[in-house]
């Protein structure tokens, strides 16, 4: 049995493992699920992560859950280049200092105006105020004030002159606000020029394949929620923007 990973493109982290494993050569099968649809789609997903959610890796008889971890088996398996991950025992902890942070602070604020924007009105059936965006995007912007000063600098990525899994992470989280119509990178050049270099670095149609169904997220609204689904998730969404 060959390498299975279980993905839906919706979301970041899976995002991030299929570009590093397409990009890299990676032979694997793709496991499309679609979370929205449902427990009835999400059966293979619960066979192979205890955490019954995406990502999910199967490679044999080993399981494996979670985003980071599963991006670090994928590189020291498949002995991927070194930039991605560096054996330089100080490039590799600017890496992990940036996935560390990123939780925190881009992955705190990004994914929220998605939920805002499109996830809420489709769950709930109610628009929420625009104050509340606002909110959100006050939020982000003093995250990528500090990506920009704290990690960017004047680099070409965020550990020097070759992406590494840390731009990757990043990168597939700031897409999230695009996707719902919030250009983020549209008035910070350094931004938009380090986001071209990473799409240079991973194949533009590659990027852009990963990146489809976020970029075209409005057409969720024709989607058929699972009722169970709905009635688990709207509050917790609306919980979350509290």
């Amino acid at each position: 049995m060959g390498l299975e990973l279980y993905l839906d493109l919706l979301s970041q982290p899976c995002r991030s493992i299929y570009i590093f494993a397409r990009s890299n050569n990676i032979p694997f099968e793709f496991k499309h699920v679609e979370l929205f649809k449902g427990p009835s789609n999400t059966e293979g997903t619960g066979k192979v992560s205890l955490l019954k959610k995406v990502p999910a890796l199967k490679d044999g008889d080993f399981t494996l859950a979670e985003c980071t971890a599963i991006l670090l088996y994928l590189s020291r398996k498949y002995n991927t280049p070194d930039h991605w991950y560096p054996s330089d025992i100080q490039k590799r902890a600017r890496v992990d200092e940036y996935l560390s942070w990123h939780h925190a602070n881009i992955r705190a604020n990004a994914p929220k105006t998605m939920w805002i924007k499109v996830l809420i009105p489709l769950f709930t059936g109610q628009p929420l105020p625009s104050e509340k965006l606002q909110e959100v995007m006050e939020g982000l912007s003093t995250s990528l004030k500090q990506f920009e000063e704290r990690f960017l600098q004047d680099k070409a990525f965020i550990i020097g002159s070759e992406i590494s899994l840390a731009d990757l992470v990043a990168i597939v989280e700031l897409m999230q606000p695009v996707g719902v119509g919030c250009d983020i990178f549209e008035d910070r050049p350094r931004l938009r020029e380090w986001r071209r270099r990473v799409e240079d670095a991973v194949g533009k149609e590659l990027f852009f394949q990963a990146h489809e169904m976020i970029l075209n997220i409005k057409e969720l609204s024709n989607l058929q929620i699972d009722p169970q689904l709905k009635e688990q998730l709207a509050p917790v969404l609306m919980k979350m923007l509290k």
